[in-house]
């Protein structure tokens, strides 16, 4: 028995020819050093948090050139006010023999602008008329007066809706979710209020794990005691509070696999870290807890996605806002994120295996060079530098490609040495 035993510690690979099978793994110094580091970045980053706080930087504040729109947070009082308002303004237009219409912001891309000293995308102030009598308009006019008084419901019974459960309301006139979910973000903007003001949020899809805990209307949830599966994102942001950490930094990753090989491995309890993944596109809920958990716990963000020109747009969106709702840049934005991973310079220093790569297609190389083009990417060098290797290689990368190295990989060698080296845009 003792002999078998001995045969299997023999077998099993020690360290050393640990380290030769994982690329790099030699440069890893000990944990602490690593700790030491992390822990001058997360006072640094409450230093700023908190200098900024003081000194806040706001749309009003400046000298633009262009009239700008922001939506606020309003209770549900003023948001019934608000409704009660424009529908007796429309009746008295109605009764003037006029009809009646809706000014609506426009929220195009030409009605955009990116305030470099706000790092975000905001609104402009135009609009158009959106009559009842005319034909072209009828209809959208029709769905944007239900959807009001759908809210208005709302506001009376004091309850929230998902997005899917006010489409089901009345699928014959919306006929599609997304012209719904359109026209609720024209309310927004009517009204002059964040969406989630409206009662309306989206189901829930975003997941965080580790070491945080918060309130949850009341519960007390502890992230490091919650399996492997983490805690869903609650949709309402309103019933969050109480936040607590004693974490470092947060992770913020793009894709739902990266996500699980880091909540197994427990990650966070290696390198103290709160991790959290919209699993792909950021929905609402996601953008406003982790702007919730910059804000409060003053921790610096660290993104990790895929290297391809969608990986950069998400983590656009999560730092500078996304275009279609620019309207309400000011409360889904997180600033200051850090670009830690994985990049296009990356698949060379990590020496990734050409099978693991991808070809980029005619529409990837369009969006890089789209992306090269936009102010919020030009403002960041490193960025601009990145993609600039990304369209010349024509080649793409998803965060799994560090699986040919082993399952592990990423979180034993990877993200151990980036840490290490501060290696982060």
């Amino acid at each position: 028995m003792a002999d078998r035993k001995k045969k299997r510690r023999q077998a099993d690979p020690d360290s050393d020819s640990e380290s030769e099978t994982l690329p790099f793994k030699k440069l890893l110094k000990p944990d602490s050093t690593i700790l030491s580091s992390l822990k001058a970045l997360a006072t640094a980053s409450s230093t700023a948090g908190t200098s900024s706080a003081a000194n806040p930087v706001t749309l009003s504040s400046l000298s633009l050139s262009d009239t700008c729109r922001e939506v606020t947070d309003l209770p549900l009082s003023s948001v019934q006010s608000h409704i009660e308002t424009l529908a007796l303004s429309l009746a008295k237009s109605i009764l003037a023999g006029n009809g009646f219409s809706f000014s609506v912001p426009s929220r195009s891309s030409a009605n955009q602008l990116y305030v470099p000293e706000l790092d975000r995308i905001v609104l402009k102030h135009k609009a158009s008329l959106r009559p009842y009598a005319n034909v072209t308009t009828v209809r959208k006019t029709t769905i944007t007066t239900r959807i009001m008084q759908l809210i208005h419901q709302l506001c009376l019974k004091n309850i929230h809706v998902t997005k899917r459960d006010l489409f089901y309301t009345d699928v014959k006139l919306f006929q599609d979710q997304t012209q719904s979910d359109a026209v609720l973000d024209d309310v927004s903007t009517i009204l002059g209020c964040t969406r989630s003001s409206l009662n309306v949020v989206a189901a829930e899809k975003g997941v965080v794990v580790g070491r945080l805990v918060f309130s949850d209307n009341g519960d007390m949830i502890d992230c490091t005691k919650m399996g492997m599966g983490g805690k869903a994102i609650p949709p309402n942001i309103d019933r969050v509070g109480d936040m607590q950490s004693d974490a470092l930094f947060i992770l913020l990753v793009e894709k739902d696999a990266a996500y699980m090989r880091l909540a197994e491995d427990r990650f966070y309890n290696r390198f103290p870290c709160i991790i959290v993944t919209a699993k792909g596109q950021p929905d609402v809920a996601t953008r406003l807890f982790l702007r919730k958990m910059k804000l409060e716990l003053k921790l610096p963000v660290l993104a990790l996605v895929d290297s391809d020109p969608y990986g950069l747009k998400i983590l656009s969106v999560y730092g500078c806002g996304s275009k279609n709702m620019s309207y309400d840049s000011a409360n889904l934005t997180t600033p200051d994120i850090k670009w830690l991973g994985i990049r296009p310079s990356d698949l060379d220093k990590y020496k990734i295996p050409e099978q693991c790569r991808l070809p980029m297609t005619e529409q990837d190389i369009k969006t890089g060079k789209d992306l090269l083009e936009e102010d919020f990417v030009k403002k960041n060098p490193g960025w601009v530098e990145e993609l600039n290797i990304m369209v010349k290689s024509k080649q793409k990368a998803e965060i799994q490609a560090l699986s040919s190295f082993g399952f592990q990989y990423l979180s034993e060698v990877y993200l151990p040495l980036k840490l290490q080296q501060k290696d982060w845009l």
